[in-house]
């Protein structure tokens, strides 16, 4: 069995815009130490291999920050005619299944992902999309993490195509750029040139009639095979957050 980590590393990238930036304090053995002599123990009695432990703590980092999974409640306060339900409510059986690749890394930055362009690539994937099945878009963007670049490139997965997954059965997928949809700048440049109301965030907005949980900044989809393999997806358990820090990992046989 071969792992292939699917997650971003979690660090402290001064490249990043302020609003997604992570800051973590690395706090050195001897603090430790320090706090065991405060609570009484002489440093005469500590064993002579004892320098402390090293402890760590994150200062800033937002959930949405690195590879994460979406709850609907991210989406809008009700999904379906319901309360829309936080991350801690993710099924967990749903998120463990066997995954499949759809490759999208011939569009362009700014071009939406279509239907048509899903049919294509699944013709092509020689897989099968049924419920719980765990879909990775593959847009090769991941390339950028790192760079200031990174949440500017892109293309976006619509309304049309978020649902043509979910008429599929489909309730857990995810991506490997900044965002499900087009970066913000396509969507709002769009958005006043066709003088419309209904474009800006339609991928995500397709989760307050229809729950789905869908994953941001995958990386290393490239590693894995076009179908054949299973997906397992652990997000932190916040309770009431619109989404969690996931650690993502690919099962190849």
């Amino acid at each position: 069995m071969k792992v292939v980590d699917l997650s971003k590393p979690i660090k402290f990238n001064p490249a990043d815009p302020s609003f997604m930036r992570v800051k973590i304090k690395h706090k050195p053995h001897r603090v430790g130490r320090l706090l065991v002599r405060i609570l009484g123990l002489p440093f005469k009695l500590m064993p002579k291999d004892f320098v402390g432990w090293a402890d760590d703590t994150i200062t800033r980092m937002g959930v949405h920050s690195t590879t994460h999974i979406d709850a609907p409640w991210h989406y809008g306060a009700t999904s379906a005619g319901k309360p829309a339900q936080t991350i801690e409510a993710i099924p967990l059986d749903q998120c463990i299944g066997p995954g499949i690749v759809l490759d999208m890394t011939h569009k362009k930055d700014g071009e939406m992902i279509l239907p048509a362009d899903l049919d294509a690539a699944l013709d092509k994937n020689g897989g099968e999309i049924g419920p719980g099945t765990i879909v990775l878009i593959r847009t090769g963007r991941d390339e950028f993490i790192g760079t200031k670049e990174y949440w500017k490139r892109g293309t976006g997965m619509g309304a049309e195509a978020t649902n043509w997954l979910l008429d599929k059965g489909v309730t857990v997928c995810g991506i490997d750029q900044w965002g499900w949809d087009l970066p913000f700048h396509y969507q709002i440049a769009t958005s006043r040139k066709e003088n419309r109301d209904d474009l800006f965030w339609e991928g995500h907005r397709v989760g307050q009639q229809r729950p789905y949980w869908h994953m941001e900044q995958l990386v290393n989809l490239g590693a894995l095979p076009a179908n054949g393999f299973k997906v397992c997806v652990f997000p932190l358990k916040l309770v009431g957050a619109s989404a969690a820090p996931a650690r993502v990992v690919a099962l190849v046989e």
